[in-house]
C-alpha cells in the first residue's frame, strides 16, 4: 500500500494545527505582529496551513489581545485558544502549552507549528502529513536540518569527526538539528511522552533556507529578504 492509500484509507482521522504565538518577544521586540514582507510575521505560517488539503482547523494559542482579535479574521477555520495567566511567560515549557491545547479540543492528530518559520511552504507541510500518515514503526514526526560539518564543544573537543583524519565534510556522517518548524503527534503519543516528540519520531528532514526560524534580528532581517526574493 503507497502512502497516498494509506492516508486516504485513514482521512478520517482529521489532523489539526496548534500555533503558539505570544504577545512577548525578548530578542526581537513584537516579532510576531511585525511586519515582514508587507504583511504581520503570523500570517505567513497560518497562510500556508491554509492552504494545506489535510488540515481541517487551526487552533491560535495566545496572551495578545492583537493576535485573538486579528487572527480569526483571516479565516474561520482558526479558532482562538486564550493562554491561562500560568502558562504566560518567557520560560514556561511549550509541552505545558500543547497539554493545555489538547484538553481543549477533541481530536486525535495534531500539528504543531511556529510564526516564526515564514518560509515554510504548504508543499512541505501536505508531504510531512502524507508521510506521518504512511508511517508503521512511528508514533511521532518533527522536522530536522541535515549538519555535515566538523562539530566541537566549548571545550574545543570534536564531536562528530577526528580531527587528525580530515575528511570531506560531505564524507561525514549526517547529524540532526531539530529545526522547531512542525511535529506531527498523535494524542495518545503525547500523553504517555508529555512531549510532542514521541517515543519513535520519524525525523522528516527540510532544506536549510526553507526550515530558517527567527530567534534574532539578524534571522528575521536574512528571512524576509529571502521571502521578497522569492526565492522559497
Amino acid at each position: 500500500m503507497n502512502i497516498m492509500s494509506h492516508f486516504e484509507k485513514n482521512i478520517k482521522k482529521a489532523i489539526v494545527a496548534l500555533v503558539p504565538i505570544k504577545a512577548h518577544s525578548e530578542r526581537v521586540p513584537n516579532k510576531n505582529i511585525r511586519s515582514f514582507a508587507g504583511k504581520p510575521l503570523y500570517y505567513y505560517i497560518l497562510n500556508s496551513l491554509l492552504q494545506n488539503k489535510y488540515i481541517q482547523k487551526i487552533y491560535v494559542n495566545t496572551d495578545s489581545k492583537i493576535i485573538s482579535r486579528d487572527v480569526p479574521r483571516i479565516s474561520k477555520k482558526i479558532k482562538i485558544i486564550e493562554r491561562p495567566k500560568k502558562l504566560r511567560g518567557d520560560y514556561v515549557s511549550m509541552n505545558n502549552i500543547i497539554a493545555h491545547d489538547l484538553s481543549q479540543i477533541d481530536n486525535k492528530y495534531f500539528l504543531q507549528t511556529h510564526t516564526t518559520n515564514p518560509l515554510l511552504t504548504a508543499k512541505t507541510i501536505n508531504k510531512a502529513i502524507e508521510i506521518f500518515f504512511g508511517l508503521k514503526n512511528h508514533d511521532s514526526l518533527f522536522s530536522v536540518t541535515k549538519l555535515q560539518t566538523r562539530l566541537y564543544d566549548k571545550k574545543w573537543r570534536a564531536i562528530n569527526h577526528n580531527p587528525n583524519k580530515l575528511i570531506r565534510t560531505q564524507d561525514l556522517l549526517p547529524i540532526y538539528e531539530e529545526n522547531s518548524n512542525l511535529y506531527i503527534f498523535s494524542k495518545d503519543s503525547f500523553e504517555k511522552q508529555h512531549n510532542r516528540i514521541g517515543e519513535k519520531p520519524y525525523l522528516f528532514e527540510i532544506n536549510k533556507l526553507e526550515a530558517m526560524d527567527i530567534d534574532t534580528e539578524e534571522d528575521f532581517k536574512i528571512a524576509e529578504t529571502i521571502k521578497k526574493a522569492n526565492i522559497i
